[in-house]
Parts: C-alpha cells; sequence; structure tokens
C-alpha cells in the first residue's frame, strides 16, 4: 500500500498528475513540459505529503522527469503504458493520471 501516492501521465506537451482525493482543493492537476513546471510540481507534492510516484511515459520525456523527481526525494516507479491500456475507466490524461495514482495506491 502508497498512501501517499502520486500518479503521472507523462506527455510530450503538458504532463497530468493525480493525487488522493481530498487532500487539496484540486487533486489533479495539469503541469507544462519544461523543467520549471516540474520543479513547480515537486514542491506542489511535497506540499500534499506525497511520497511515492507512479510514473507512466511511453517515450523518452520521461528519462529526465525520472531524474527530477528521484532527487528530489521520491521514491518513482515508472510503469509501462501496456500494462494499463486495457484496463477500464481510461479515456483522457486526465482519468490516466487518476487511474495510476488508484493502482499504485
Amino acid at each position: 500500500m502508497h498512501p501517499n501516492a502520486a500518479g503521472i501521465d507523462v506527455g510530450n506537451e503538458s504532463h497530468f498528475v493525480g493525487i488522493k482525493p481530498g487532500r487539496c482543493e484540486r487533486p489533479v492537476q495539469e503541469f507544462g513540459s519544461w523543467t520549471a513546471d516540474w520543479r513547480r510540481m515537486v514542491e506542489w507534492r511535497k506540499g500534499q505529503g506525497v511520497k511515492t510516484v507512479a510514473m507512466q511515459s511511453t517515450g523518452v520525456y520521461g528519462i529526465a522527469r525520472y531524474d527530477v523527481l528521484e532527487q528530489a526525494g521520491f521514491e518513482v516507479y515508472l510503469v509501462n503504458a501496456r500494462g494499463t491500456k486495457n484496463l477500464p475507466g481510461r479515456k483522457s490524461d486526465l482519468q490516466e493520471c487518476q487511474w495510476l495514482w488508484k493502482l499504485h495506491t
């Protein structure tokens, strides 16, 4: 069990992050793909008590993101999109990050 988890759907233009509903007013947020956006996302998650992250990335975009998260002290799990693509409820990036969070918790 990972009660302090987040799910991240990594894209080439933006990334969606989902955390436990009720931890903040907006438990799903979209961040840009630039390093400055990722640093802002790291600070947001730390403020919400997140300790571990399940990140789904299908391209090279995830490599630098993984490094940023690991250096910030998060326990990072890179998950394969093939393992989650056929599961129910995934219709958008927003729903996908929530699904990743749910699977990871």
